[in-house]
């Protein structure tokens, strides 16, 4: 049972959380935005539980703060990146330290992106930012998360997947077993390192600016623009990349929504949504190679609207 029954003029709060960053807003029953934060991120896998849950404290009153609000909150959503078990215990301990919450939910980051690929109805999301997943709701109206196993596995189709993909073609190149390349030069100059030995030691010095995650994720516009002025090494890594993620959803459009294809005189409703979320997947060469995994009945569409409006239209179906 919620402990803050909601009411038609009850507050709605919503966070958003990731590895970079944090996002918290506030919204009235009407969906309507009252106000909004950020913080550092919030990933399990860069803090432990009591320094997330003082951030999310002190972020969440400092928001309430700042509007001015008496009403009661009768809902607060957590849509997190990382482990879901620990997101899940996290909203049990928070909605006991924080009754005035009300009701605490813990949901995937994907759900928002999710809400704005398929407006509630069936279909699939493509996400790629620093890390890539996929998130799918069923024609029973179930959501379901698929990829998303983070950096050390691979997240295919995402920034640090391409620039992990593009250091590693820099270093082929420095070693001379890769046909030279723009985008290898253009590696080298980004890291400031033109020789094997001092590519290889920028990479993984424990102390470097270069052997992060979030580090080789900037090295992925690179690939998108050197793949845009047809240098063959660039397209050949984000095809393969993006082909990979690709693979990943066709599965999951198999099992959910089975592997036959509908007739081609079927009403336009047999298609099968994809929306596709980040500026990698918004590319012309990224959105033809999912096509082409994907096929004719998987319509893609570019999100234009920040995860962020997704977790408030969620809010708003509360």
């Amino acid at each position: 049972m919620p402990q803050n029954p909601t009411t038609p003029n009850s507050l709605r709060l919503g966070i958003d959380g990731g590895g970079t960053k944090t996002d918290f807003i506030l919204v009235d029953a009407q969906g309507e935005l009252l106000g909004q934060r950020r913080a550092p991120g919030s990933s399990p896998s860069l803090g432990n539980a009591d320094t997330i849950t003082q951030l999310i404290a002190e972020n969440i009153h400092a928001l309430i703060q700042s509007t001015g609000s008496t009403l009661a909150i009768s809902h607060c959503c957590l849509c997190m990146a990382g482990s879901r078990l620990f997101w899940q215990d996290f909203a049990k301990t928070l909605a006991q330290r924080l009754p005035q919450l009300g009701q605490v939910h813990a949901f995937d980051d994907s759900i928002p992106i999710l809400e704005l690929a398929t407006a509630s109805g069936p279909g699939l999301a493509l996400h790629s930012g620093t890390g890539s997943f996929i998130a799918a709701r069923a024609p029973d109206g179930t959501a379901h998360y698929a990829g998303g196993l983070g950096w050390r596995i691979g997240d295919p189709g995402s920034a640090q997947d391409l620039g992990r993909r593009a250091a590693e073609r820099a270093l082929g190149e420095a070693q001379g077993w890769a046909t030279a390349s723009p985008l290898g030069r253009a590696v080298c100059a980004a890291i400031r390192a033109h020789h094997i030995d001092s590519l290889l030691r920028e990479i993984y010095a424990e102390d470097g600016s270069h052997n992060t995650p979030a580090a080789l994720a900037q090295l992925s516009p690179l690939v998108t623009e050197h793949a845009a002025q047809a240098d063959a090494a660039a397209i050949t890594i984000l095809r393969d990349s993006v082909s990979a993620l690709a693979q990943i959803a066709k599965a999951v459009s198999e099992r959910l929504f089975g592997k036959e294809s509908p007739p081609k005189d079927a009403p336009t409703a047999a298609a099968i949504p994809v929306g596709l979320s980040g500026p990698i997947l918004r590319s012309t060469l990224a959105q033809q190679t999912i096509a082409e995994t994907l096929g004719p009945t998987h319509p893609l569409h570019p999100i234009t609207d920040a995860p962020l409006e997704g977790l408030r239209r969620l809010l708003a179906r509360l």
